[in-house]
């Protein structure tokens, strides 16, 4: 474990999800992707809103959930992100506090209503998602702290965050504060679509050396990488990212680092419920290992079981005890 103060400081949207079940024509009647995410503005966020079914309302956004996992796995993890002086942002600040994460950032009454991810899951489990980003797209440097990032040992960072100028900004300053303080940087690729706006600038801190440890599934690694074919993708990016791990839903994982490669197949379930948060719990499996020292295989071996226990329910934070699902593990 690191000697410093908070073993992961994530940043990310603070977003509050609402979940329900819909079937392949509400998609089409909204001009939804299946298994997609699209931003969405406030009075396309009421309408589906409207249309959609009865919805369970659970603290969400993809880095939020990753530290609520590493938090789960008994790390010390905080959290920076932005919500609106309303109601959604007292839930979201209750519920991430109540994990055992540190949560200090302010609420603002001039940045917007809190987000809220809109989640549709079809019969085949897959979750298709329309975001109003709301306050969470305000999130300014002033948030971000050389002391606050300092006191990290990772840097989590949350690639959907990337799309608004202001969070953008202040993911760069974090990016060089942590260069500058022993701070190791993972990001999160999160969407092929995030990868379709911003490839140039990923690349970018790729060849910069900016990036220490890098999170994609198979899909959005394929459009950075600009290939058809893993293999090639992984060959590109040999010697350019310290760490690479690409995901591959029931095929398993792949890590790479420093000529070292190590798989592990995904873990058996009982039952695929709803896929929402499978790579946010990976990455904090992964994470988990990493910050204790384990191997590649082992940090991949807890990524599938997080992402595991996540997909046997809805909503994307764990409900049963990951330290136990682990067991000797993290030890």
């Amino acid at each position: 474990m690191s000697d410093k103060a908070v073993d992961v400081l994530a940043i990310g949207n603070a977003i509050v999800d609402v979940i329900a079940d819909a079937d392949d024509s509400f998609l089409e009647q909204h001009g939804m992707a299946k298994g997609s995410m699209r931003l969405v503005d406030a009075a396309e966020a009421e309408r589906l809103y409207t249309d959609m079914g009865p919805g369970r309302e659970l603290s969400g956004g993809s880095a939020a959930n990753t530290v609520a996992g590493l938090a789960a796995l008994g790390l010390r993890t905080a959290f920076i992100g932005q919500i609106g002086n309303d109601e959604l942002g007292e839930i979201f600040r209750h519920d991430i506090r109540s994990l055992g994460v540190d949560f200090g950032t302010p609420s603002r009454g001039d940045a917007g209503p809190t987000a809220r991810c809109l989640i549709v899951v079809t019969a085949d489990a897959q979750r298709t998602m329309s975001t109003f980003l709301g306050a969470a797209q305000r999130l300014d440097s002033s948030s971000v702290t050389q002391a606050r990032i300092a006191s990290a040992g990772i840097l989590y960072l949350e690639g959907y965050l990337w799309d608004p100028p202001e969070p953008r900004a202040a993911m760069e300053a974090a990016i060089d504060m942590a260069r500058a303080s022993d701070t190791k940087v993972a990001f999160t690729l999160s969407d092929g679509f995030v990868v379709e706006r911003h490839r140039a600038d990923f690349l970018r801190l790729i060849e910069q050396g900016k990036i220490d440890i890098l999170f994609a599934n198979e899909l959005e690694f394929l459009h950075l990488a600009q290939e058809t074919d893993l293999e090639p993708a992984i060959s590109k990016f040999a010697g350019k990212l310290p760490t690479l791990v690409v995901t591959q839903s029931e095929h398993g994982a792949i890590a790479c680092s420093g000529g070292e490669r190590a798989h592990v197949p995904a873990e058996p379930i009982a039952r695929l419920i709803d896929t929402t948060g499978a790579g946010d719990l990976f990455a904090a499996g992964f994470l988990a290992g990493q910050a204790r020292g384990k191997s590649l295989e082992v940090s991949l071996r807890l990524g599938a079981i997080a992402a595991s226990e996540v997909i046997q329910h809805y909503g994307a934070r764990p409900e049963l005890d990951l330290t136990a699902l682990a067991g000797p593990l993290l030890q």
